[in-house]
Order: structure tokens, then sequence, then C-alpha cells
């Protein structure tokens, strides 16, 4: 029940279609602050999923913890008969999203992993531009996400000890709308990863990939948490050059989807 916890927390007590029912968390301080900030009583936060498992009677567990938690927790709840949302990224290793992979199907449960840049206006518009076929079929595609998260003091700052920090904790929203966008499947990855001279961040805080794409689309990515060149909006910009003109798109700005944008510019016409 950190900040993302706290986060969804406040998202499910607002939905419509699902009701929070518990909190669990190890720390004392993480379970105060739930209740005072999700109005739960007490009887309802509790240290471990099996507490709450004996407690009350819920249908899926939301997992937000680090990512060392997040395969043990998943797999108990899965193991209860319980469908199952993680947070991103899903596992520290391929084997192991396949041990999750693998038991929700062996239970029948529903597990899914949180990729919300999909469900915005921008995202789902060109989506449906591409099935629908207009311009014709992607050939390239260039999208480049740029922000410079590099201000504050170094010291217990934990995104800049993150492991692969875009590439795992950014990188992947762009790679999932690449999948969503086209509608096509990753073949083959080339990837080169680094850390500029004056990044804070432990471990690499750019990239730069090319990926080709089972219907023949190949996308060139760049991405950077130190870049100076004027930030993108959290969805990058994105150029898509099909055989009938070009898509360039942004969204999802600070603020939600205020700033999603679609132009569409069919050859020898006006952009629009």
């Amino acid at each position: 029940m950190g900040g993302w916890g706290l986060m969804w927390g406040s998202t499910v007590r607002r939905s419509e279609d699902a009701e929070l029912v518990a909190c669990v968390d190890m720390d004392q301080a993480a379970r105060t602050r739930a209740q005072e900030k999700l109005k739960l009583p007490p009887e309802r936060c509790f240290s471990s999923l099996d507490q709450a498992r004996a407690t009350v009677e819920f249908d899926a567990v939301l997992v937000t913890t680090f990512l060392a938690g997040h395969v043990p927790v998943a797999l108990a709840a899965l193991a209860a008969g319980k469908h199952v949302l993680l947070e991103k990224p899903f596992a520290p290793t391929l084997a192991d999203a396949r041990r999750v992979v693998d038991a929700a199907a062996a239970a029948g449960k529903t597990l899914m992993i949180s990729q919300n840049y999909r469900f915005y206006p921008a995202a789902r518009t060109v989506a449906a531009l591409v099935r629908e076929g207009t311009l014709g079929p992607v050939g390239a595609v260039n999208v480049d996400f740029r922000r410079y998260a590099n201000t504050a003091p170094p010291e217990g700052h934990r995104h800049y000890a993150l492991r692969q920090p875009l590439l795992l904790d950014m990188a992947i929203h762009h790679f999932d709308l690449m999948r969503m966008v086209l509608g096509q499947e990753p073949l083959q990855v080339n990837c080169h990863a680094w850390n500029p001279p004056w990044s804070k961040f432990s471990e690499p805080a750019a990239a730069a990939a090319v990926i080709e794409f089972d219907g023949g689309a190949l996308v060139s990515y760049r991405g950077s948490w130190v870049s100076p060149s004027p930030q993108t909006y959290w969805d990058g910009e994105w150029r898509m050059e099909c055989e009938r003109g070009e898509i360039f798109w942004t969204g999802r700005d600070d603020e939600g989807a205020g700033g999603d944008r679609v132009t569409v510019r069919m050859l020898g016409k006006a952009a629009r």
C-alpha cells in the first residue's frame, strides 16, 4: 500500500464496477495510511494475504508490491482461486512470468498486466485507422520518448536505483502500444541501452531499438529519462509511414487525455 497501492485503491473506490474490500501490507505505517486515505476500517487492513483470505470474501487481487513480490503474491492469489491484476513490470524473468501464466491457465482465472496506455483515445483511434486500412499497410514507425527525470538528489531516490529504468519501467508501455496499434507481434528486437555521463541513474536511462514485426512493420524506437530536449507526452511521439500516407500521433499528457492528438496526411493531400 505504497504510492501505487494508494493510487489504485482510490481508483477502485471511485469505480462503479469494483468494490475495494481489503488492503494488505506487511508494514503497519502503510496500513495506517491506507485506512486514512481510503477510509477503510482497521479490520479491513491486513498484514498478509492469508489473513485477508480468512476474514473477507473477494474475487480478485490487485498486486502493487515491489517487483520482487509480484510473482509470489500472484501465485498465492491464483492458488486461492482469485483473479489477478498485476502492476508492471510483470516479473523479474521470463521464466517467472511463464510460471504465473501457466498457474492462471491451470486455475482457469484471469491474469492481466496493467497496460493502461492502451485505453487512451489517441492510441485507440490510431489502432482503428490501421485496422480500417484506409492508408494501406504500415511500413515504418518512428517513436521518440523524452523526459528529464534527473533533477532529484541521488540519495535515497528509488527511481534512480531501478533495474533498466527506461526499458523495464517505461518503454514496456511503448512496446505494448506497438503491438496494440499495429495489431502485429514482434519477431526480433535489436536494442542498445546506455547511461549518458550526466545521468543520476544507476543503470541505463536511455535506449535505442529496432523492432521487426510479423506483419512487415519495422519500428525505430528512441527513449530517454535524461534528455535535455523538449519533453514528449507519456505516449511519446509517433510517426507512422503507410502505403498511402502517414499518421502522426501523441497522447497521455500529465493531466490525462487532454493532449491526445492524431494527425493524418494522405499522399498529396493536406494534413487533418
